[in-house]
């Protein structure tokens, strides 16, 4: 093999190993999470932008106390046109240029995970 020929290789093998770390293991700004605010009948709520990721990703709240999430996706991505929260049961669509209100109540202090169908953009609730 000609030297090119390893540079590729590892060009390749450095680009693979990048797009795991980001989709699948890079931290999402924990120390910037958002905290939800507490409105009307003591739920929280928090709006999340929808667009090449959510914006908020982390969002506080508190354990015991229903949890309002309004996904405002702005993009025709097919990638966000689902959120799923795997540990609630939830899976909610998302059309395109709308809001969607999620509720869940987090029953206890934890992390609960939420990405889109296809599982690449990825968000946090923090129940606390």
């Amino acid at each position: 093999m000609q030297p090119i020929d390893w540079i590729v290789i590892a060009a390749g093998v450095a680009a693979v190993a990048w797009v795991n770390w980001y989709f699948f293991l890079a931290e999402r700004g924990l120390a910037n999470a958002a905290v939800a605010a507490v409105g009307g009948a003591g739920r929280q709520e928090i709006a999340i932008v929808v667009r090449g990721g959510y914006s908020p990703s982390t969002i506080r709240a508190t354990a015991g106390q229903p949890v309002r999430l309004v996904f405002d996706r702005q993009e025709n991505s097919s990638c966000s046109e689902e959120v799923v929260f795997p540990d609630f049961g939830v899976r909610r669509f998302l059309p395109e240029h709308q809001k969607t209100t999620v509720e869940i109540t987090p029953p206890k202090a934890g992390t609960y995970e939420f990405t889109c169908g296809m599982g690449m953009l990825h968000g946090r609730l923090i129940a606390e």
